[in-house]
């Protein structure tokens, strides 16, 4: 049988669930209802890190243990998953017997294997990291990741020959492609591997210093080392050695983990796999970091998103939508709630919302809100349907390689050639000329693929796929995978009910929103409602907001006279050394010297896309640092049903060139 086993890291209780951990889990759980839609059987595991000195710290800081510290901050963690809807078989806990037996089980497998012995080591202990750095690592004599100095420690311990897999690892990630992805985080790897000796991983903690942790197998005065027990859970929750679930999923495991434990997850834990006699996993999949105001998001910092909050507010449909598509798997991206209801008002009211509320409409006014039995095949209708198999063909290719963004963005490419199609077909048109069977065969073939694009829409946003199910009347219909769906267009059965309207996806009017916080935050005692609540109210509500055309705020002529819009041309382009989705640009607008801009085109532009270009700047925006980069400036831009477009002159225009 065909079978998929996707794990999160497990996440160190020492703290509440934020931001970060919510897109790990929510993109795993995406993951696994993907492929059970693809017909595989499918375990998914998450779960909670519950030993080391942070867990030790945080409790004598809450004046607690650290056993009532893990249990309530694991609890937390289970119940905002089921808040959530993730959908997985098991949740592991590094505190419970089964894991400590395993883990115990494996120390002396390695140690009985000559791969652990004991010494004495003198090194650069990060408390933040649980680990000691190298001189390499170190930035400024600091953590990079926590910004601190390490303490100089020095102490007898057991260390894992991890220096001795070296070269197998290279080997092994060289012949095996896609092991570790994107392959920018296998090439750092690599680059790591070969780039000197790699330093033997000290594996224990004297119980003089720390007794939160499991004890070593082959001598009790040591606690094993927090990462060592912690990467042991992908094994443990199935049984390893001899339980089913081990010996059906252990061979297709992929890991899902951020860029900050690429270390862990890249070198220490296939090594010891080597060493335990284990094979290594099947792909480890690496993500970026979620910033918020260019920045990595801190609890010091204050910058920290409550993801319970934004889907509350947005709905959780939307709010899982957002964070896969506005993320290039495997780089940084930036989250906003405007750039979140900016998403949900182009992509989800404007493109879907308005194809499934004309949809809808049209088959209530045409057909009495019942399925036609279309069946005049035409020339239009043959482009949609081959529109739909590539669309279709590219989302679970790309669903399938964690390209979540490119793989949405295919789906949108039907989406948006579906509201094409409606405008060139014009079904009001037909319905007024008496071309009934034409008309009866657009309106077939658009619930048909509507049909498809909900069903493709489960592993991303379930709640709302199965509300654009339910208003086609297939609430209760059989499904098969979506494999079959690439080539079976067997339309939705004549006479099935379809639903009169659809609002599932009301724009947002965030200006009004804000404009209404100090109202709202003064009623924050009362109870009230979601934002997004169900009935009737909220149909009302949708319909005025589909229905009424954005509004903007006017502005005086003086103050558009402020701006200082200008001619530029582009003399060079290059990424930005920090951020994947910024290009560094330098621009010539007519000054004695050109100007720096940071412009985040990366995604739309290659550097050799931009060089050369005229584009025109907001020259007197005042500057600003954009990851550590000065921006002197503003390239406009406008964004199009395919991406990006420059605004640009149409002729040859002098550079410096002031628009008026």
């Amino acid at each position: 049988m065909d079978r998929f086993y996707i794990t999160t890291p497990i996440y160190y209780v020492n703290g509440s669930p934020h931001l970060g951990h919510a897109y790990t889990t929510l993109v795993a759980d995406s993951l696994a209802r993907f492929h059970r839609a693809m017909g595989q059987e499918t375990f998914f595991l998450t779960g909670t890190d519950e030993h080391g000195d942070k867990i030790v710290q945080a409790a004598d800081k809450a004046g607690t243990t650290p056993q009532a510290l893990v249990d309530a901050n694991s609890a937390a963690f289970r119940d905002l998953w089921k808040r959530f809807g993730i959908t997985n078989t098991g949740f592991v806990r590094t505190t419970e017997e089964r894991h400590k037996r395993c883990v115990q089980a494996i120390l002396q497998k390695v140690f009985d294997a000559g791969d652990i012995y004991h010494g004495e080591y003198s090194g650069h202990y990060c408390f933040g990291c649980e680990r000691f750095l190298t001189d390499k690592e170190l930035v400024d004599g600091k953590c990079p990741d926590h910004q601190i100095a390490p303490e100089l420690i020095s102490e007898k311990n057991y260390f894992f020959r991890m220096s001795k897999y070296q070269g197998w690892l290279a080997e092994h990630i060289k012949a095996n492609p896609g092991f570790i992805r994107p392959q920018r985080y296998e090439a750092e790897v690599l680059s790591m591997l070969e780039g000197g000796v790699l330093e033997d991983l000290c594996i224990s903690r004297p119980k003089s210093r720390l007794t939160w942790g499991i004890e070593l197998p082959f001598d009790t005065d040591y606690v094993c080392y927090v990462w060592f027990d912690a990467l042991l859970n992908y094994v443990s929750a199935l049984g390893w050695p001899e339980g089913e679930d081990y010996r059906a999923f252990w061979p297709v495991v992929e890991h899902l983990v951020a860029k900050d434990i690429l270390k862990p997850h890249a070198v220490f834990w296939p090594t010891m796999l080597k060493s335990a006699g284990l094979t290594p996993y099947r792909h480890l999949n690496v993500h970026g970091y979620w910033l918020v105001r260019d920045t990595k998001m801190s609890k010091s910092l204050g910058n920290v998103v409550d993801p319970l909050t934004m889907a509350d507010k947005y709905g959780l449909s939307a709010f899982r939508y957002f964070l896969l598509r506005e993320m290039q798997f495997g780089s940084d991206a930036s989250f906003s709630e405007e750039a979140l209801v900016g998403r949900l008002n182009a992509d989800l009211a404007n493109d879907l919302g308005n194809l499934f509320s004309r949809t809808l409409t049209m088959t209530s006014k045409y057909f009495q809100g019942q399925a036609p039995d279309g069946q005049v095949e035409t020339r239009d209708n043959s482009e949609i349907l081959e529109l739909a198999r590539t669309a279709m063909e590219n989302y679970q290719a790309q669903f399938a390689e964690c390209v979540f963004s490119r793989a949405l963005e295919s789906l949108w490419e039907l989406v948006r050639g579906l509201n094409k199609y409606v405008d060139s077909r014009a079904p009001w048109t037909l319905a007024k000329e008496g071309r009934t069977e034409e008309l009866a065969t657009v309106m077939a073939t658009l619930l048909m693929l509507l049909r498809k694009i909900a069903l493709h829409l489960v592993p991303v946003m379930p709640e709302a796929a199965d509300e654009m199910l339910a208003q086609l009347g297939q609430a209760n219909a059989g499904r098969g995978t979506l494999k079959d769906e690439l080539c079976s267009w067997t339309r939705i059965e004549p006479g099935t009910e379809i639903a009169a309207k659809s609002n599932i996806f009301p724009r947002v009017d965030l200006a009004a929103e804000m404009a209404a916080a100090p109202a709202k935050s003064e009623a924050a005692s009362k109870p009230k409602a979601k934002p997004q609540v169900k009935g009737e109210a909220k149909k009302e509500q949708a319909a005025k907001a589909v229905s009424a055309s954005e509004e903007l705020a006017e502005v005086e002529f003086q103050d558009f006279q402020k701006l200082d819009l200008r001619v530029g041309m582009v003399l060079d382009a290059m990424p930005h050394p920090d951020a994947d989705r910024l290009l560094k640009l330098t621009v010539d607008i007519g000054e004695p010297a050109p100007r720096q801009i940071v412009a985040g085109l990366a995604e739309f532009f290659t550097p050799e896309q931009i060089k050369g270009r005229l584009v025109t700047v907001l020259a007197n925006l005042k500057p600003r640092k954009l990851r550590g980069l000065e921006s002197q400036g503003m390239v406009l831009a406008v964004r199009t049903d395919s991406g990006m477009e420059l605004l640009t002159p149409s002729g040859e225009v002098k550079t410096g060139s002031k628009v008026s």
